[in-house]
C-alpha cells in the first residue's frame, strides 16, 4: 500500500470513528447506566467483537453471511433480541440505587456483553467489507493480511473514540450522584435507548450488491 493511500485510510477511518453511531451510543448508554468501569469494559468488549468481524471479513465468512438472506436475518435477529434483552434488564436495574463501584465479575459481564453485541451485528460486517477493500493494494501481496491490518487500525480508532465518549458520559453521570431521582430516570432511559438500538437493528435490510 502506498503512503498516500494509507494516509487517506487513516483520515477516513478517524473521521468515521468519531462520527456518532450505534457503537458510541451503546457505550455511552452503558456508562450512564453502570458507570465508568462498565463503560470501559463494554468498550473493550465491542472492540473484540469488531475484531471478530475483521477476521471473518479476511477469511470470507462475512461475505458469505451477507450473501445469504437467511444467515443475515438469523444474525441480525439474534443481535437485535440480545440488545432488547440488555435494554430491558438495564431499565429494570435503573430502579435500584446508583452505585459507582463494579465488581470484577460485573466488569467481565459487561465485557462479554460488549463482545456479543458487536459480534452479532451484521452492520459491522457490512461496513468492513464496504470500507476496507477500497484501500487494499490489489497488486500487493497477501490481500487478506492487508485487510486484517487495516481492520485492526480501524477497530483501534473506534475504541479510542469510544473511550473518549465513556469519559464524557462518566463525568455527566458523576454530576447526578446528588440527584438520585434524575439519575434513576437517566439509567432507565439508557435501558430504553439500548432496547431501541435492538429494534433499529431488527429493521436493518441486507445490503444488496449492485
Amino acid at each position: 500500500m502506498s503512503g498516500t493511500n494509507f494516509s487517506l485510510f487513516l483520515v477516513a477511518a478517524l473521521i468515521i470513528a468519531f462520527v456518532p453511531g450505534p457503537g458510541i451510543f451503546y457505550v455511552a448508554a452503558r456508562t450512564l447506566s453502570g458507570g465508568r468501569k462498565t463503560g470501559i469494559a463494554s468498550t473493550f468488549g465491542t472492540a473484540l467483537g469488531g475484531l471478530v468481524h475483521v477476521i471473518a471479513g479476511a477469511l470470507g465468512v462475512s461475505a458469505i453471511i451477507l450473501a445469504s438472506a437467511e444467515l443475515f436475518t438469523v444474525l441480525k435477529l439474534a443481535g437485535a433480541l440480545y440488545l432488547v434483552w440488555l435494554g430491558v434488564r438495564t431499565f429494570r436495574e435503573g430502579r435500584q440505587a446508583m452505585v459507582e463501584a463494579i465488581s470484577p465479575a460485573g466488569a467481565r459481564q459487561a465485557f462479554r456483553e460488549g463482545v456479543l453485541v458487536e459480534a452479532l451485528n451484521p452492520k459491522t460486517a457490512a461496513f468492513f467489507l464496504a470500507f476496507i477493500p477500497q484501500f487494499i493494494d490489489p497488486a500487493g501481496s497477501h490481500p487478506a493480511l492487508q485487510f486484517v491490518a487495516l481492520g485492526l487500525i480501524s477497530v483501534l480508532l473506534n475504541t479510542l473514540a469510544d473511550v473518549v465518549v465513556v469519559m464524557m458520559a462518566a463525568t455527566a453521570r458523576a454530576g447526578l450522584v446528588s440527584r438520585p431521582f434524575l439519575a434513576q430516570r437517566l439509567r432507565q432511559g439508557s435501558g430504553l435507548f439500548i432496547a431501541g438500538l435492538g429494534v433499529s437493528l431488527a429493521l436493518v435490510r441486507r445490503p444488496v450488491a449492485s
